[in-house]
């Protein structure tokens, strides 16, 4: 039988550099730990930024800790509502995407890219991996069993020590899935 392993909703968020944070939270801020994530290291913070484009905002969640760049990663429905274009990439690939506005409660910063949509993807170690049968950067397709089984294709595996294993779609996967709750994949050939 395959290995099934968990699948979360990656919802709206930014990551933030050092820099940013003390701009939109004010000088000497750090970032506030409100819950830890899946993610060894990773935290969502108590901290929200205003995300502004030019149709509109939304409110999103700082994920934490600082990085070396700004990164927003909305659905492709937060994008439309906000009127940018998020090309669909893996964390951290923002060259040449489009950028927005930040709006803290101490100020603002204007980002010239970094908005995307986040490729679904699975966090795993090379143990995972290799009990798996696939590598790191392997595209591979994931059946959910929910109450509108979906399998999503174009899934990237990434392999990392550092990663727990867990698979991460968007809002709008999720809702297409009815993937609620305590949800489980498995990689289908």
């Amino acid at each position: 039988m395959a290995k099934k392993f968990i699948v979360e909703t990656s919802a709206r968020h930014v990551h933030l550099t050092a820099e940013t944070v003390e701009t939109l939270f004010g000088k000497g801020h750090t970032l506030t730990n409100k819950k830890d994530l899946s993610q060894p290291g990773q935290f969502a913070c108590e901290e929200k930024v205003t995300v502004v484009g030019p149709k509109g905002s939304l409110k999103a969640s700082v994920l934490g800790p600082t990085r070396p760049a700004d990164q927003v990663e909305l659905s492709l429905t937060d994008a439309r509502t906000i009127g940018v274009v998020a090309p669909v990439r893996e964390s951290g690939d923002i060259a040449g995407s489009f950028g927005c506005k930040l709006v803290g409660p101490c100020g603002e910063v204007e980002i010239s890219e970094g908005v995307i949509a986040a490729k679904r993807h699975i966090h795993m170690t090379p143990a995972d991996a290799a009990e798996l049968g696939v590598s790191d950067k392997e595209i591979v397709s994931v059946k959910l069993d929910t109450e509108r089984a979906l399998t999503f294709s174009n899934v990237v595996v990434r392999v990392s020590d550092k990663f727990a294993l867990a698979m991460h779609i968007d809002t709008d996967e999720a809702n297409a899935a009815c993937a609620f709750g305590e949800v489980y994949g498995e990689i289908v050939k």
